[in-house]
């Protein structure tokens, strides 16, 4: 999780995400479906991006509408060309990319794309002027320069293994971007891309107007107005659904089930989306912090924990436990890592580390108490739930967790010496979230290794992942984080999530891809907007 992507994406939670058929206070065109016409979406989010700007970081994993990447998604999660027109040639060593363009392809204002605007894009990024906190994410790249109008080359300083899922990412037009300052300047809040759509306006805090790019080089979108709404709470979203003001939502599983079927409000037939997801919730463990410090601790907690309990109910079912930031049916996950809920076991380990049990039934050792602050992200349900649910638990071992809530900018601070309930995840490749969950160089920067985790094994077995052209390779690079996190755990990893959409019946086209911990904007059923089609009555 990068530091960018962690503020807005750790504050996007499923609890916290929809899709919204409304102005951020009002039903568009009078109010209600009737007054929408049929080639008209409106999706919701319950926060929104600090920029447009692909400089900055905006749409860094791709679907962002505006702009497109060298590459994308398909809906099983594969690249497959966008701007480049086909993959691109790798080299034996695996540190040469070459990207042949798209030709006839153009911005919005109908200036012509080239690779001028590629090699801009990603020198920018790369400038140690410029503000974009995931920067890092591309520091395997030594050098990117165009050979012609239609040829980009990127060389790497080691064979970075999953370089090519990094070329989603938005390509920027020079001839407007590069003539101002790249942290302040227009084309943070008014971009121009070669997307599906051109956006409209942006009245911060309420809501971004989209309308389908006419000259668009994959055809114009069906879906002529897209509109998001920034709405936070799950309980207003569902009754401007259910009276027809919004066309869909996701929300809370007992709320999507309870609207995501037949006749659910205005006689509109609405269907439910479920998709299986990387998005995690965990509780860091700071290692500054005398309780939550002490590996007996964690080790204790990281079994006193209920997962199939916090699935069950938490969740109700749309979802699984969690014990590292791999979900069980990925086949990147390690088999034997899972844990067990083992109170009995929990309590020896923090017997035999000298942890005694108080009057109070809070345990003491050396004078400390055995007693810690979580905090989570204020109005976020999910994130209550589950910080209530691991106090709970720990409680039951002896260890006093005081919840608190809390906005990020109160929570950043604390967050060296206090634990988080915090989420991540990307289904990309597992050197996206991993490396920078957990990497000890990192440990402190920003929301990057939150828990500030410092075991030299998984820092080895972090760069043989990344760096290792070998399938085989990898997996066992990544076998080896996990087991560590088994044996010394710096998170508590609680849950994965299935997130659970809600969507008006009128359109066809909609599917879901498997989606990261970010969802509000790239991710659900809106995914693909750009082909869906009004349905025929």
């Amino acid at each position: 999780m990068t530091a960018r992507t962690a503020r807005g994406v750790a504050a996007t939670t499923l609890a916290a995400t929809l899709i919204a058929g409304a102005a951020a206070c009002s039903a568009p065109s009078g109010g209600g479906e009737a007054g929408r016409a049929a080639d008209t979406a409106v999706v919701g989010i319950a926060t929104e991006p600090e920029t447009l700007s692909p400089l900055l970081g905006y749409g860094k994993d791709g679907n962002s509408k505006i702009f497109d990447g060298l590459l994308t998604h398909d809906a099983d999660m594969k690249l497959r060309p966008a701007l480049a027109e086909a993959l691109p040639e790798v080299s034996a060593d695996g540190r040469t990319y070459t990207y042949r363009l798209r030709q006839g392809v153009k911005f919005s204002d109908g200036q012509p794309f080239g690779a001028k605007d590629v090699v801009f894009t990603y020198r920018t990024i790369l400038d140690a002027k410029t503000n974009n906190a995931s920067k890092t994410e591309l520091d395997a790249i030594q050098g990117v320069e165009a050979r012609g109008d239609d040829t980009v080359v990127f060389t790497l300083k080691y064979p970075y293994a999953p370089f090519a899922e990094r070329t989603v990412l938005p390509i920027a037009p020079e001839h407007i971007a590069g003539r101002q300052d790249v942290n302040s300047g227009g084309f943070t809040t008014r971009p121009v891309g070669t997307g599906p759509y051109v956006l409209t306006n942006w009245s911060k805090g309420e809501k971004i107007g989209f309308k389908a790019n006419p000259a668009y080089w994959g055809g114009e979108p069906a879906v002529k107005k897209f509109t998001m709404v920034v709405i936070k709470d799950d309980d207003v979203r569902a009754t401007r659904l259910r009276s027809g003001e919004l066309d869909g939502a996701i929300l809370p599983p007992a709320l999507a089930k309870a609207l995501g079927g037949k006749g659910g409000g205005k006689d509109t037939a609405r269907t439910l989306h479920a998709a299986k997801t990387f998005d995690y919730r965990n509780v860091t463990l700071p290692t500054a912090h005398a309780v939550t410090g002490d590996p007996a601790v964690r080790r204790a907690l990281d079994l006193a924990v209920d997962r199939t309990t916090m699935v069950d109910k938490l969740l109700e079912g749309a979802g699984k436990p969690a014990y590292g930031p791999v979900p069980t049916d990925s086949p990147w996950f390690t088999a034997g890592t899972e844990r067990a809920y083992d109170l009995d076991r929990a309590k020896r380990i923090l017997d035999e580390a000298g942890w005694r049990t108080g009057d109070d039934g809070i345990r003491v050792k050396d004078g400390i108490r055995a007693s810690f602050p979580l905090w989570y992200t204020s109005g976020d349900k999910i994130r209550q739930d589950h910080a209530l649910a691991f106090a709970s638990d720990a409680k039951k071992a002896g260890i006093e967790v005081k919840t608190e809530a809390g906005t990020w900018e109160v929570i950043e601070p604390r967050m060296k010496t206090d634990a988080v309930l915090a989420g991540g995840g990307s289904p990309a490749d597992p050197d996206f979230d991993q490396y920078l969950l957990l990497n000890s160089a990192l440990a402190g920067d920003g929301f990057n290794n939150m828990a500030r985790y410092d075991n030299k094994t998984v820092d080895q077995a972090l760069l043989d992942g990344r760096k290792s052209g070998d399938p085989a390779a990898r997996k066992a690079a990544y076998d080896t984080v996990q087991r560590e996190l088994l044996a010394n755990p710096g998170y508590v990893f609680l849950t994965h999530i299935d997130h659970l959409y809600v969507v008006d019946d009128k359109w066809d086209g909609l599917t879901t891809q498997v989606e990261p911990h970010d969802h509000g904007l790239g991710s659900g059923p809106w995914w693909n907007i750009e082909s869906w089609k009004p349905k025929r009555k």
